[in-house]
């Protein structure tokens, strides 16, 4: 059995993970149409965009975690709008200029990260998120530094697209420490364009 598919089945991760608050303060200023969620686990993301309306292609190597996105999808009615695909993100042939919006949450992919931007439409978006190396170290996400971003490496890596937010920071949950980075970016190019209202102070 896959790793992922024991976590997942194992009940190691949540079936029911809270979707970023940044994505969710952001996903009124998308476009409306068709979603992408790349290595979606449990649904975290996917199945937030599909009760915004999205259709959405939830993609990941866990037949385990599928099932779970297709349970849900079932148990809070969107199933209609909800495709799983069962394949590796790292080896897997993005559709050039498909989706509206395309999210990604604690996988680390800068080989594909080209190809998935490609797979924007033009003026679509992507979300991304992914645990941050940090000092002191911290205690959520990967237990070595080689999978997690370095500082501005997920910055750097989509200065192709126009960055409307990005953060990186720290938060403590339960007596362990997160340290995440977050980037909402368009694609989208030149010297003067539209931007969305700030959502928070």
């Amino acid at each position: 059995m896959d790793k992922w598919d024991e976590r997942f089945s194992e009940g190691e991760y949540p079936t029911d993970p809270d979707p970023s608050p940044v994505l969710q303060a952001y996903v009124d200023t998308f476009p409306e149409g068709r979603a992408l969620d790349v290595a979606a686990g449990t649904g975290r993301n996917a199945l937030f965009l599909a009760a915004e309306g999205y259709d959405v292609d939830a993609l990941d190597q866990s037949w385990a975690g599928l099932d779970i996105i297709e349970e849900r999808a079932d148990e809070t009615n969107v199933s209609e709008r909800v495709e799983t695909i069962l394949a590796d993100a790292t080896e897997y042939e993005f559709p050039e200029e498909t989706y509206d919006v395309i999210t990604i949450s604690f996988f680390r992919t800068l080989d594909q990260l080209g190809n998935i931007k490609a797979a924007l439409k033009p003026g679509g978006v992507l979300f991304y998120q992914h645990h941050l190396q940090s000092s002191p170290p911290a205690t959520v996400g990967p237990s070595t530094n080689r999978y997690r971003f370095q500082s501005n490496e997920l910055l750097r890596s989509c200065l192709d697209l126009t960055i409307l937010y990005y953060e990186e920071s720290t938060e403590e949950r339960e007596g362990r420490t997160s340290a995440t980075a977050t980037i909402v970016a368009r694609n989208s190019h030149g010297g003067t364009q539209s931007y969305p209202q700030r959502h928070w102070e």
